[in-house]
């Protein structure tokens, strides 16, 4: 099954879901006020946010015409998510100098975000460039267990210290020896506890000097990796790490088995953060580059191009 199949499949109950609420809609003579308050209201409840809800509402309004029937109505709905989604795709660049280019990775547990690395970084090896992987989240040793086997996995080497250790001497180990050996892109797993924000804010910026110390610019990417699936807690997730961490771009996983994929929509509307890619599957090829006109057909139920 192809990535873009199992996209659909991810946005099969979005699109059924917003086709639900559409139900009877397109039956009616015309577009009035109420049909058009009753779209917006449908699209808010397939979790597109009021935001993307109250554009797309409007942009319908100003097509001309008496009828619409349910083909032309997703059509609609596809063009005006792909508007709200095409400024946000932006692919990384790995453009740090003098090397390595450091990447910072945050998210929740439970998010997918030690997986995501692993993804990440076979994805770069594929771009031909050498990748250091640096087990930040010392937190739990589960995280850093996982990531060595991604590592073994992908051929990326990974720099690991003891549960509970200095995540902030992880990082100045990674930088030193991506340094020394030439490596071009280090990627770092961090803690993400949110029940404690004041320890995470702290963590962060201990890492932040270290980086600063060795280089200015570091970290290059600070990527928030978030889980489709919770919906609008999504959201909530990127104003805590957006205040705390100073993220800078987007990465949504599990794009392949969601009811709550209208997120992806809302996030781009409300923050306008890039979305540089998405997760679609558990292997190490399911990490995607954000297309939005793919997601955005997918969400309306329509067939990819």
């Amino acid at each position: 099954m192809s990535w873009l199949d199992r996209l659909r499949g991810g946005f099969a109950k979005t699109a059924d879901r917003v086709a639900e609420n559409l139900t009877g809609l397109t039956s009616r003579a015309a577009l009035d006020t109420a049909t058009l308050d009753d779209i917006e209201e449908a699209l808010i409840a397939s979790d597109l946010g009021p935001e993307a809800s109250h554009r797309i509402r409007e942009a319908i309004a100003r097509q001309k015409f008496e009828r619409l029937d349910e083909r032309g109505l997703r059509s609609i709905l596809a063009d005006e998510i792909e508007k709200i989604l095409t400024p946000v795709a932006k692919p990384l660049q790995v453009w740090g100098f003098p090397r390595p280019h450091v990447i910072l990775v945050i998210g929740v547990n439970g998010s997918g975000k030690t997986t995501t690395i692993g993804k990440l970084a076979h994805w770069l090896k594929e771009q031909d460039y050498g990748v250091l992987l640096a087990a930040g989240d010392t937190f739990r040793a589960a995280a850093i267990e996982q990531l060595k086997i991604w590592g073994d996995r992908i051929g990326a080497p990974v720099i690991t210290g003891k549960e509970g250790g200095d995540a902030a001497g992880i990082v100045f180990d990674g930088v030193k020896q991506a340094t020394a050996t030439g490596i071009d892109v280090l990627v770092v797993d961090t803690a993400g506890r949110l029940q404690n924000k004041s320890h995470l804010m702290e963590e962060l910026s201990k890492i932040r000097r270290v980086l600063g110390r060795l280089n200015p610019e570091a970290p290059h990417d600070i990527l928030l990796v978030l889980d489709a699936t919770t919906g609008q807690n999504a959201l909530a997730q990127v104003e805590v790490f957006r205040e705390s961490a100073g993220v800078t771009g987007l990465i949504m996983t599990k794009l392949d088995g969601t009811a709550r994929g209208g997120v992806l929509v809302a996030a781009a509307e409300k923050f306008g953060l890039p979305i540089h890619a998405i997760g679609v599957g558990e292997t190490a090829d399911d990490l995607r580059p954000f297309d939005p006109r793919a997601v955005a057909r997918a969400i309306a139920g329509l067939p990819p191009e």
